[in-house]
């Protein structure tokens, strides 16, 4: 699917690159927010991608303006392109302090390491280029340590695997209860708990949300389809709440 831009100002830039990803693997989006100029890339993505991330972020932005790589958390959809990004650019990551010690384990090595920051378990709030950019804590929403991106410019929530759906073949999600047949799937087997669930709508109604932007499938465009969506959210059962017989020796 092709680069959408989701907010645009004389100052301030959202961005959904296209989809590079082909075959077996998981479809993902990446994400990039500019600011004066300056760049943020959320999600990175894998080894397979990599290139035409770096190229699809060229035609905006030179790669010396890239000044923030965000890691939601752990997983190689995410992280397995980090030793490139490294490499190749100047940029700052920040990843869940969990997962610090592991992203090495992608190729990141002492030196490359030094240029990363741990986010704490309870959030924090970060600069790109005179904006602030707020990471939100999201723990067991899939990860035990997950952090989600909202850009108060643009009104964005930058969910990660919350609102994940697979098989969708649009960007934007016009039909809710028909989108709700690819999600429903995922989020019973990939979210642990719904505990987890309840306290991030507290949470997260708090927030003024225009849209709600997973990293797989399609986006919530506009507080009716936003406010379904977290509805939704607060209402299912998942993981250990509907798998609890799972624990059998198998015969």
């Amino acid at each position: 699917m092709p680069t959408l831009t989701l907010y645009e100002s004389d100052t301030h830039k959202n961005i959904l690159l296209e989809d590079f990803t082909s075959g077996e693997m998981v479809p993902a989006n990446q994400h990039l927010i500019i600011h004066e100029g300056k760049g943020a890339l959320l999600d990175p993505g894998g080894h397979k991608v990599q290139s035409h991330v770096y190229s699809d972020i060229s035609k905006f932005i030179t790669p010396d303006a890239l000044e923030i790589l965000f890691f939601s958390h752990q997983d190689p959809d995410i992280v397995a392109s980090a030793n490139f990004w490294f490499m190749m650019t100047n940029a700052t990551g920040y990843i869940p302090a969990v997962w610090l010690r592991f992203v090495a384990h992608f190729g990141i090595d002492t030196k490359l390491i030094g240029r990363m920051i741990s986010i704490p378990d309870e959030g924090m709030r970060a600069e790109l280029n005179g904006s602030e950019l707020i990471f939100i804590p999201a723990h067991f929403i899939h990860s035990s340590g997950n952090i989600q991106v909202y850009d108060p410019v643009s009104k964005i929530l930058y969910s990660g695997d919350l609102g994940a759906a697979i098989g969708n073949d649009y960007q934007v999600v016009e039909d809710f209860d028909e989108h709700l047949k690819l999600m429903e799937g995922f989020h019973a087997r990939y979210m642990p708990v719904g505990r987890a669930l309840k306290g991030w709508v507290s949470m997260i109604r708090e927030l003024d949300i225009e849209i709600i932007a997973p990293q797989h499938g399609a986006m919530f465009i506009g507080k009716e389809m936003v406010n379904k969506f977290i509805d939704w959210i607060e209402t299912i059962d998942c993981g250990i709440d509907i798998m609890e017989d799972i624990y059998k020796i198998p015969s």
